[in-house]
């Protein structure tokens, strides 16, 4: 059973403290008067307005502001497919935070609103109650392909409900819960979830403090779930040094040939865990982006990881940053990227220890692998001959500015290197206002393998 206190507001309204205890049961239902049938003919925003004073809540400036827009964009005839924007990180216009009692309104709005098939409102403060009116606008929005709740104080309770709704659901798309401490209970309601729903296509439970148990059932799931193209299971809390979940994932890739895009960021993925996901690749022929970044590979691993690249004609992005793999790791890439493997697109290798005789070892593979065309390198330790042969390879053209991180310049005839903000993924945890967040210099890793994007 659920406790639930409600102080203030009127019958039925979540305004005032809700605390939420025990299991997923809905934390208030509305009375039968409530029922109200919405009608957005005079404005969206009107009705937004019109709705607050209704239910004697307040009107949240930024929401009013958003939805102004929306309205411009509907008397222009430019409705159809929208997203509608209210991510509260935005920095160029002043934000209130959405709380749940302000989705509980907008979502009355927003269910019958059928030229919407995207929301973002990530980075608020939505809560449980919140992710509750986010499971029935899924549940009642039959247009919604797209929702954004990344960082919004959900824990298991809310992350069981929207996974629940998710059962029945056959139009949502892509659903990003990033940051959201859902835990090992919220993360197993998602993988049940999987065993059921065949719509969804893109899942990110990044950052989302998954525990053991819900990392392998994703990978026992995954096993017979035919429609996820791309699940992130980035940075789970792990306890031992056994690598079970990086076991368990290679014994999924053995058998899954839908998925295209998997990030393990943050796995505790040793020499030992990148040989078992590599023994995988060999039989894999579906995966075409791999995120092992923030790990613990060394040199020794890029063994295997080289190897497999001979035989392997899928895999296009790889982000190996943030690992150790030295300059030995750097020249069996090289090595493999100059004379077998003609399939790999992009290679981030960010802060891995390398120095010049690698990078320059990488920098020359180019010159002879003209599919290779993204790689990114800052955070290693450049000489002069890696300057020379980076600022090469851009003047002839062969290195396009958009597809590295580095931008060389002289002083005193003296090439170097500077950073550039392009990289694999510069917009996972925020989002450009200006539009830029799906260029390929600065995302280049969805851009290149666009899987399950927001409409």
């Amino acid at each position: 059973m659920v406790s639930v206190a409600v102080l203030s507001g009127s019958p039925g309204s979540p305004s005032g403290r809700v605390w939420l205890e025990g299991s997923s049961q809905t934390p208030f239902c509305e009375s039968p008067r409530e029922q109200v049938t919405e009608s957005p003919e005079s404005g969206i925003q009107e009705h937004y307005s019109n709705l607050c004073m209704e239910k004697s809540q307040k009107i949240n400036p930024f929401i009013l502001r958003i939805l102004q827009e929306v309205d411009k964009e509907i008397k222009k005839g430019l409705a159809a497919g929208i997203t509608l924007n209210i991510a509260g990180n935005n920095r160029l216009v002043p934000v209130e935070r959405v709380t749940g009692e302000d989705f509980w309104i907008l979502s009355r709005i927003l269910k019958n609103c059928l030229y919407i098939n995207g929301l973002d409102v990530g980075y608020n403060l939505l809560g449980d109650v919140g992710a509750y009116y986010a499971a029935k606008l899924v549940q009642k929005q039959l247009n919604l392909i797209y929702l954004n709740l990344m960082f919004n104080d959900i824990g298991p309770e809310g992350g069981e409900l929207i996974a629940k709704v998710l059962h029945k659901n056959q139009t949502l798309k892509y659903l990003r819960m990033t940051g959201n401490k859902i835990e090992n209970k919220g993360g197993m309601s998602f993988a049940a979830m999987l065993q059921i729903n065949s719509s969804l296509e893109k899942l990110d439970l990044g950052d989302c403090d998954l525990g053991m148990q819900s990392v392998i059932a994703f990978a026992t799931v995954l096993t017979r779930n035919q429609a996820i193209k791309a699940i992130n299971l980035n940075r789970p809390i792990l306890y031992g040094e056994q690598e079970e979940s990086t076991v368990h994932i290679g014994r999924m890739l053995k058998e899954n040939h839908c998925l295209v895009v998997l990030h393990m960021c943050k796995h505790d993925i040793k020499n030992s865990g990148i040989q078992q996901l590599c023994d995988a690749l060999y039989l894999n022929s579906s995966l075409r982006y791999l995120d092992v970044s923030c790990n613990k590979i060394t040199h020794d691993g890029m063994v295997y990881l080289a190897d497999v690249l001979k035989s392997n004609t899928t895999l296009e992005v790889i982000d190996l940053s943030f690992n150790r793999i030295e300059n030995a790791g750097a020249n069996y890439l090289s090595e493999t990227l100059t004379s077998h493997n003609r399939s790999l697109k992009a290679l981030s290798v960010v802060s891995n220890n390398i120095e010049g005789e690698g990078l320059v070892a990488l920098s020359q593979s180019m010159k002879t692998n003209l599919t290779f065309s993204h790689i990114y390198i800052w955070g290693n330790k450049f000489d002069e001959a890696t300057c020379v042969a980076y600022s090469d390879l851009i003047q002839m053209g062969r290195l396009k500015p958009d597809n590295t991180d580095v931008e060389p310049f002289v002083v005193d005839g003296h090439v170097y290197l500077a950073e550039v903000s392009n990289g694999l993924k510069k917009h996972y945890y925020w989002t450009s206002t200006s539009g830029e967040s799906y260029d390929h210099s600065s995302n280049a890793g969805f851009a290149l393998v666009p899987v399950g994007q927001q409409p």
